[in-house]
């Protein structure tokens, strides 16, 4: 179970600084663990320490020192009642270690004693929010261009402020991004990093103009999933473009992308190619393993398949308690001035595309028919209404398109949103 998020870690700050509120999360999720069963518990705050999603709250100076309190706290309650090293603890955590007061934390090392493996997110490194485009994840980071963080750099900088590479998972991405840049990128074709348009394009089938309640703004992802890349006719192959696509490589960042010369449309991702350089490379510095968002994102197991190929080391030792409690501060001259939306929580919903039907769909309670005229741009409408079925309705571009929550779960009206959940019994 994963706690948190792209836009649940508004709280995170409040909680971890409060004796009373930490505790009682802390039991919370000891009665989860218990009640379900569960091999232990995941936690998404991605920023301590920084603002990350818009709304967020957070202390510069003491997020981090307070996120090593509870974990701590967290250790020793799983390992009272459930035996030492019995329950896992994990976390999703940036390319960059903790920050404190504007920078990276250079020593990390007492998370690691309680925590059993930190999940890197080497991923939505570059994106709609640069004035350039540029590699979603790359392997080196390319001086002078784009974010000067990366795949390498991300496992240097984590092991250097102490946190031991066998405890450290590689992330890697089953997608891409996709922005629009402002001239025609085949005139340099070894140059990924060129003007765009701040306009983020509509991604995939499952892409849709997202709300973000903490912005109060409404914007497309741009995002690619690797099955659509290759089932939209983007890709024929893993490493073959449709025409008018046409795919580069690029020697630094070691990743391919495309670019439509017709409507000026870029696209960074990541193909078996360039996985298996990064996963080789994770395994020769002696990461447990690789960490995949996500993993329903593939196609015939392409990308899949290049992940079973890795070869490393045994797992670590078992995390236990311990009870000391600094943090170190950062001597780093190293930050970021602004922090993109990652994948994790890019919108609420967890959607397949359903086959478009030979003909107008309508629900048997009379509502909107695929394919059919609705009112407002961003309205969701439930299939039924009454949580018995997967797919909904979302109003674009005027018209109703049909979409699915994820497999297992049900929709659920609330207004004009809805909510993919599980159903009830």
């Amino acid at each position: 179970m994963s706690v948190g998020g792209w836009t649940g870690s508004n709280y995170f700050s409040n909680i971890v600084k409060d004796s009373g509120a930490s505790s009682n999360l802390v039991s919370s999720m000891v009665n989860y663990v218990k009640t379900n069963d569960l091999d232990g518990i995941d936690i998404d705050w991605e920023y301590p320490g920084r603002l990350g999603d818009t709304c967020n709250v957070y202390d510069e100076a003491n997020d981090t020192p307070n996120y090593l309190k509870f974990l701590q706290s967290l250790r020793t309650a799983f390992d009272s009642n459930f035996g030492a090293g019995k329950k896992l603890i994990t976390l999703a955590v940036c390319v960059q270690p903790f920050d404190i007061n504007r920078a990276p934390s250079t020593d990390v090392s007492q998370f690691a004693k309680v925590v059993d493996y930190a999940n890197l997110m080497q991923y939505d490194i570059n994106g709609g929010w640069n004035n350039d485009t540029g590699p979603n994840a790359p392997l080196n980071f390319e001086k002078g261009k784009g974010l000067q963080v990366s795949f390498v750099s991300a496992i240097e900088d984590w092991t250097k402020a102490g946190w031991p590479a066998n405890k450290l998972t590689a992330g890697i991405g089953f997608y891409g991004r996709s922005t629009i840049a402002k001239e025609d990128m085949t005139k340099d074709s070894k140059n990924q990093y060129q003007p765009q348009e701040q306009t983020v394009p509509l991604g995939d089938s499952e892409d849709a103009p997202w709300y973000d309640a903490c912005a109060g703004t409404t914007a497309n992802s741009g995002t690619w999933q690797w099955k659509h890349l290759r089932d939209q006719g983007i890709l024929t192959g893993p490493s073959t473009a449709a025409s008018p696509w046409v795919r580069q490589w690029d020697d630094v960042s070691q990743t391919p992308w495309l670019f439509n010369p017709s409507t000026k449309q870029f696209i960074s991702y990541d193909d078996p190619e360039s996985l298996k350089i990064k996963l080789d490379y994770a395994a020769s510095k002696g990461l447990a393993g690789s960490m995949i968002w996500s993993i329903n994102m593939d196609y015939n197991n392409e990308l899949l398949d290049t992940v079973l190929t890795w070869k490393s080391g045994g797992p670590p030792e078992p995390s236990s308690s311990s009870s000391e409690t600094s943090a170190t501060d950062s001597q780093s001259t190293q930050t970021t001035s602004s922090t993109p939306s990652t994948t994790t929580n890019s919108h609420t919903l967890s959607t397949t595309a359903l086959p478009e039907p030979t003909q107008s769909t309508t629900t048997s309670e009379g509502g909107p028919s695929n394919g059919g005229k609705c009112p407002s741009d961003g309205i969701y409408r439930c299939a039924d209404s009454s949580g018995k079925s997967p797919s909904y309705f979302l109003c674009l571009y005027g018209t109703w398109t049909m979409r699915s929550c994820g497999s297992g779960t049900a929709c659920y009206q609330s207004d004009s949103s809805i909510t993919c959940n599980w159903p009830s019994s």
